[in-house]
């Protein structure tokens, strides 16, 4: 009886679903996503096109844009956030075609420790290299109780290159993620017959395995450009003098000068080049996707 009554009741609410129309189960997550999202994202945009003199004008904007600050923290911006995904790139191409093709002790747990890596926090890698690299750290501790001197060599993490150095570790395993699920659907049998034709392992890995992870390569280093160019925590932490990006400028102007309606321009200004560059990759791999679909098509058409 009870089994009875509780198939009478699924039918009914799957009656009323279908009933229900498809804008009604919709609406929930369109008002949630409105209130947490877009309704404060109106807001910093609205705060941009008011100064502090009162009423609407462009005038932040002109601000903003003529000030040398602004100017540097894009330039800066920018360039830590290309080289830190070239730097991701190749690091992370080089070390997930170690883990899933060269066999070692521990490689699964390599692999599994990159899944953890994902969940660290961004200045918890960036205190590492502080306690490694610092001015106080191991190395230079270890390189003045050797030579006697009273600094050591090690002064990098105080300049961009610091900054560099710790977006390029921290943000490596977004790119091997991606790379090791391709690299496990690769037929290792195309290897081993490229290998027996004579062909060397930089042609092998060129012409067999590239392809297979160009489209892991560029879904990893657009996820690591967005990422970087909205990265506060790194840059903070590190505390290099000098490095000043775009988050970090939305910070000093608004919680250093109270300069909110500055601070305003500068968040839409980055937000907007975030979402430029993820439409971008959207529309690159979109065409990409139909460029390889069109190559299959026409090679079962040939065979």
């Amino acid at each position: 009886m009870a089994s009875a009554a509780l198939t009478t009741t699924a039918k009914a609410v799957v009656k009323s679903r279908r009933k229900a129309p498809g804008w009604v189960w919709a609406l929930p997550p369109v008002i949630a996503l409105t209130l947490v999202f877009l309704y404060p994202l109106c807001l910093v945009v609205q705060q941009s096109f008011r100064p502090d003199t009162g009423g609407t004008s462009f005038a932040p904007y002109a601000d903003v844009f003529a000030s040398a600050a602004f100017r540097e923290a894009l330039g800066t911006t920018v360039w830590l956030a290309v080289g830190s995904t070239a730097g991701c790139l190749v690091l992370g191409f080089t070390l997930a075609l170690v883990i899933a093709f060269v066999p070692f002790p521990g490689g699964r747990a390599v692999a599994k420790f990159i899944d953890v890596f994902l969940s660290f926090p961004s200045f918890l890698i960036t205190l590492a290299l502080l306690f490694v690299y610092g001015r106080t750290g191991l190395a230079n501790g270890a390189w003045t109780g050797v030579t006697g001197a009273a600094t050591g060599p090690f002064q990098f993490l105080t300049t961009p290159w610091g900054v560099l150095l710790a977006e390029i570790t921290y943000f490596t395993p977004f790119v091997m993620r991606p790379l090791l699920a391709a690299f496990s659907g690769v037929d290792t049998a195309q290897l081993e017959v490229a290998s027996s034709l004579g062909a060397r392992p930089a042609r092998v890995v060129r012409q067999v395995v590239l392809p297979e992870a160009l489209p892991a390569l560029a879904a990893g280093g657009s996820l690591v450009l967005v990422m970087c160019l909205n990265e506060f925590g790194i840059v903070l932490f590190t505390g290099a003098k000098g490095v000043t990006t775009l988050p970090t400028l939305v910070y000093s102007k608004a919680i250093l000068e109270s300069d909110y309606p500055g601070a305003c321009v500068v968040a839409v200004v980055n937000v907007l080049i975030s979402v430029g560059l993820y439409g971008l990759y959207r529309t690159v791999s979109r065409r990409a996707g139909a460029g390889r679909g069109a190559q299959e098509v026409s090679s079962r058409a040939r065979a």
